[in-house]
């Protein structure tokens, strides 16, 4: 009984700070994530987030969209700029934005300049990726952070 009701404790105490999240788009080539709550990410680390209530985002996803889930490309004094169409990340190409969606929304241009403290640009090398790199999403800033994901399947 009484490691049952210690595996139990060790369980609960885990599912505090953990959490099991499916992808069920084709923007990362994973699709389930083992999430760890309250840790900020460091540059390249998948990052889970409520993805907010920009009037795209509710059409496209519902009014209680579920947490998005996608890479931390740019972090907090790094510089975000665009050539063209093209987003770079201190220099460095990370996304390409479109102007609407594939049902012809137009999309508008995600933020430029330095990531601010507490926030990060998100994004995913899809090229339909919906992230940091369109305003309707943004920087994405600490009070909309789930946690970091670890890729399982």
């Amino acid at each position: 009984m009484c490691l049952v009701a210690g595996a139990l404790s060790a369980a609960s105490k885990w599912s505090e700070n953990h959490a099991l999240m499916i992808n069920v788009t084709d923007s990362l080539p994973n699709w389930a994530f083992m999430v760890e709550a309250r840790r900020f990410p460091v540059r390249g680390d998948y990052v889970v987030f409520h993805p907010g209530h920009d009037p795209i985002t509710v059409k496209y996803f519902g009014a209680k969209p579920a947490a998005f889930t996608k890479i931390a490309l740019g972090l907090p004094g790094d510089t975000v700029t665009r050539i063209g169409n093209d987003v770079h990340v201190n220099g460095k190409r990370v996304a390409t934005i479109k102007p609407m969606t594939k049902r012809a929304d137009p999309l508008a241009a995600g933020p430029l300049g330095v990531v601010p403290e507490g926030c990060i640009f998100a994004g995913t090398p899809h090229k339909d990726g919906f992230d940091s790199r369109y305003a309707h999403i943004g920087f994405v800033c600490r009070d909309r952070l789930v946690g970091t994901g670890q890729p399982i399947l």
